[in-house]
């Protein structure tokens, strides 16, 4: 053969799912999707593609930078969504009269930033957001916690919400004199955990021309909350801190409601903390801001983000349309759960391989597989005539979990036989009504044992 016209290659940044990444990131969204929906969550959908003034200055100057950006066939300025809260906010204003408020949704799709890839992170991900719009209650900021939580709780992930409010942040720096750097603080301050306080104490240096007396301020606040868990003394302290500051005590007894909705709501001590470290770069939001990491891979960063936006849809409605939300970074969260090997080895969406033991009986095995499905159970058949060995490596490559085997005289009596391909123990002889319950049985305690 000679060399291919065309070399197979990808963009940096962006990469192929294979089968057993593709089910398991499946799989992962449709438990999402319950839990957005046992919360009265309605999905929707908005274009990938935007006019390029719908999203330019929403996000900050950065995301700016990072959008996929051109003129289309009719020279158009059109852009790629770089999230899905903004094309939430411009959908916003074109239904909302039909939907009314509060309006709680979904969202689950592709994004695209052209930033530097990095760990976990790619040019192309999938978002899972989801939002409460036409409210500014802390009622509406405890309930996203709640889904974030439960969320979690959902994946069988360990992992900690760590929670912060605009108003805190504005306050401190309205008691510094500095309300109005606070989009360069803010966004200094949100790379402390990734880049360290040397790069930090240098950008509020250059961006917000800080003397070292307010940077060290700045640092003194947020290890305010390195040893607090959101009991009194911390806020008594923060209070005290702040007490010059109407916005900043505002921001104080949202963060102290917050926490007690989730208290009385069961969420377990410590799986949500103050930190006050937590900014959130973007400039829409305006109060309650939160992320969550993965307790077993901190490393990783941030898997689910967002906070309160009350002004992001005044841009284009003069209706008041406060908001607050979070997204689940699927991408991220998928690449931290490969790299602590919680996904699945399977390569298959079916459970059962029904064998074809004998050419002339392909027909009956076929349609045997056919009444399997009828039943609910997910079953394919080996798509070539092989020896029944051949079936045998390719469920056990596939993870298969169950096979049929029935040769022409077992066909013709309607006698089945059952091999658990994990065991290795087999049952023969088994009629048809008692295969389909034998089979749910065997699925479901290895489920357990998964």
């Amino acid at each position: 053969m000679g060399k291919p016209a065309i070399e197979p290659r990808i963009l940096k940044g962006f990469r192929d799912y294979l089968p057993q990444t593709t089910i398991a990131r499946s799989e992962m969204i449709d438990r999402i999707k319950t839990v957005f929906q046992s919360f009265g969550f309605v999905p929707i959908d908005t274009p990938a593609l935007e006019y390029a003034d719908i999203l330019l200055g929403k996000g900050s100057a950065e995301t700016d930078k990072q959008l996929y950006r051109f003129l289309d066939n009719g020279q158009r300025d059109v852009a790629l969504r770089f999230d899905l809260t903004v094309p939430l906010a411009r959908f916003a204003a074109m239904h909302i009269g039909e939907l009314g408020t509060p309006f709680k949704r979904y969202h689950i799709a592709p994004v695209w930033r052209a930033e530097k890839p990095q760990r976990g992170r790619f040019r192309e991900f999938i978002q899972c957001d989801f939002d409460i719009i036409g409210t500014k209650s802390v009622l509406a900021d405890a309930e996203i916690i709640l889904v974030i939580h439960q969320t979690f709780r959902e994946l069988g992930v360990n992992h900690r919400i760590r929670l912060n409010n605009r108003r805190v942040l504005n306050g401190f720096l309205e008691s510094l004199g500095a309300l109005d750097k606070s989009c360069a603080v803010l966004r200094a301050i949100d790379k402390l955990e990734k880049l360290g306080q040397d790069v930090v104490s240098t950008e509020l240096k250059s961006e917000a021309h800080f003397s070292p007396e307010q940077t060290a301020r700045v640092f003194d606040f947020l290890n305010l909350s390195q040893s607090a868990s959101g009991g009194v003394p911390f806020f008594t302290e923060l209070r005290k801190l702040l007490e010059s500051s109407r916005l900043g005590l505002e921001g104080i007894t949202q963060l102290e409601r917050i926490l007690s909705i989730l208290a009385e709501s069961g969420v377990e001590p410590g799986s949500c903390i103050i930190d006050l470290s937590i900014a959130r770069g973007l400039d829409y939001y305006t109060g309650s801001v939160f992320e969550t990491t993965l307790i077993d891979l901190p490393e990783i960063g941030s898997v689910c983000s967002g906070g309160r936006y009350d002004n992001l849809a005044s841009l284009y409605t003069s209706q008041e349309l406060p908001g607050v939300g979070a997204s689940v970074g699927l991408d991220r969260l998928l690449a931290g759960l490969e790299e602590l090997g919680r996904i699945p080895a399977r390569s298959s969406t079916a459970e059962i391989l029904v064998a074809i033991a004998d050419p002339e009986t392909a027909p009956q095995a076929i349609a045997l597989a056919q009444r399997l499905r009828g039943h609910g159970l997910h079953v394919e058949t080996y798509a070539q005539e092989a020896k029944l060995g051949a079936q045998l490596k390719y469920a056990d490559r596939k993870n298969i979990r169950c096979i049929v085997i029935a040769g022409k005289e077992d066909l013709a009596c309607g006698r089945y036989s059952i091999k658990d391909m994990r065991t290795g123990e087999q049952v023969d002889s088994v009629a048809f009504d008692s295969l389909v319950e034998m089979l749910r049985q065997h699925l479901a305690d290895r489920n357990e044992r998964d």
